[in-house]
């Protein structure tokens, strides 16, 4: 059986096959109480004597992690050389100058009452206008109704960033007629819209919704018929890291990779948005000390320590994580798991700091607030713009956003037994293979028009973060 060290100053390695695969082992006497150094930090602590050569794992480590903290700001070099060479792909440039790599028609829920509506209005819609459009989809949810203050708040930021999103070549905002978050309550909340793209239907208005939903749909496909794939520059990317169902080669092979990619895609200009909030907790230091400067540095601690202010609010401790599938694949402690999730955001500098449904407003590395929660943050990358995410994963799941959702898996047998929920494997960079091309190409591909495991398989959903009462 092999074993992977990581860095000089780790006390434990990682195993490659055999029974605990992705499992740790100590490299030396470890002592009670000392630290268990991991990524050359430390992951936890030794809750007991440990012997060179023993399992490493959560009956003998216990986290470091606690509440609130004070940071310092202590800046490093990060700035990402710019790339000489041009790079394009083939997308969609809309009337308001973004970029779309998909030409669909979205149907926009103000609430959940008409969630059966809207598919059958998907279906219907798909059957007449076939082969005309990428596609009509509509995204259920449950809210919209019944919230109050910030939490509806949430709920109208989310769908604006949906309305807005540029691989939606035309959104119906559908809506039932009595909800809090009503299409007039909401138009507000929009703001300014192209009447030809965007177009509002109250259900409650009309005898047969169904036929008049069709109408208006019908007219979206017709203005979406007017944009032709033409070449745009890969800086008008934006592309969302995110990474679910762990494991611990996560940390050595999928994450790195896209690390790489997020590296390579904003020296050529581009912009990545890392996200999971709960999930930088025991790394945030790394983050905030990549900082582009001291004001972005505040933001990074601001969302740091409200999420946290978040957990404890709902009397939660901070390092509730990793989930059961985590720990059966070698990840033992929230530290273990968020050393290894940073890596998505390779080694650039720190542009900003975004608020759920806010769109990317300074080029480079974005952190976006949330939790880690699957299908919560697609749906938060999704609505700050991102024309797909790159989803690493170690155990595999088929959960997939609305906009494409290029699955890569950190170990090779993993891409084997689920070739269906898999896009990307990064298993083999366990021998010494550099990914970060083909990675590269693969993206510019699916910008391009080929379709993720996700769209071949209509994997698309969304899942609105809650916090607050329901009346």
């Amino acid at each position: 059986m092999a074993k992977i060290k990581i860095s000089p100053l780790d006390n434990v390695e990682v195993n490659v096959g055999g029974e605990y695969d992705g499992h740790k082992t100590a490299i030396r006497d470890i002592k009670k109480g000392e630290n268990i150094i991991k990524y050359g930090y430390p992951i936890g602590h030794a809750v007991e004597d440990i012997k060179a050569g023993e399992h490493v794992h959560t009956h003998n480590i216990k986290t470091n992690l606690s509440g609130i903290l004070e940071y310092k700001y202590e800046p490093v070099d990060c700035a990402v050389k710019k790339a000489d060479e041009k790079l394009t792909f083939n997308g969609y440039v809309r009337g308001d100058g973004s970029v779309g790599i998909r030409n669909e028609i979205w149907i926009v829920n103000t609430v959940g009452c008409i969630n059966k509506t809207s598919e059958k209005l998907a279906k219907l819609a798909n059957e007449k206008f076939a082969g005309k459009t990428d596609g009509v989809f509509n995204f259920v949810h449950p809210f919209g109704c019944s919230q109050l203050g910030d939490d509806q708040k949430t709920t109208q930021a989310i769908l604006k960033g949906m309305v807005n999103h540029p691989n939606a070549a035309g959104v119906l905002v559908l809506g039932l007629g009595c909800e809090n978050n009503n299409i007039p309550v909401f138009k507000e909340v929009l703001g300014e819209y192209n009447p030809d793209r965007v177009k509002f239907m109250s259900t409650q208005e009309y005898d047969d919704e169904l036929e008049q939903g069709v109408k208006l749909i019908g007219e979206l496909v017709e203005y979406a018929q007017k944009f032709k794939r033409t070449p745009c520059d890969i800086s008008k990317l934006v592309v969302g890291l995110k990474c679910g169902g762990s494991d611990g080669f996560s940390g050595l092979t999928a994450n790195p990779l896209v690390g790489q990619f997020s590296d390579l895609l904003i020296a050529h200009g581009g912009s990545t948005i890392l996200t999971e909030v709960p999930e930088m907790f025991g790394a945030e230091t790394l983050l905030m000390n990549r900082c582009r400067d001291e004001e972005t540095f505040h933001k990074v601690v601001d969302l740091i320590n409200n999420f946290k202010e978040y957990f404890m609010r709902h009397n939660q401790v901070v390092y509730e994580n990793p989930s059961p599938g985590n720990k059966k694949g070698g990840i033992t402690t929230l530290e273990d798991k968020s050393l290894g999730c940073v890596q998505k955001s390779g080694t650039s500098e720190v542009v900003d700091v975004i608020q759920i449904g806010e769109h990317v407003k300074k080029q480079g590395l974005n952190l976006l607030t949330g939790p880690g929660n699957d299908i919560v943050a697609v749906t938060n990358l999704t609505a700050s713009g991102c024309h797909m995410v790159l989803f690493t994963t170690g155990r595999g799941t088929p959960v997939g956003a609305p906009v494409p959702t290029i699955k890569i898996s950190s170990n090779s047998g993993l891409a084997k037994r689920k070739p269906h929920w898999i896009d990307f494997n990064a298993g083999p960079i366990v021998e010494g293979e550099v990914l970060t091309q083909e990675l590269l190409d693969f993206v510019i591909d699916v910008a391009n028009g080929n379709r993720t495991n996700n769209e071949k398989n209509g994997y698309r959903e969304i899942s609105i973060f809650k916090d607050g009462v329901v009346l």
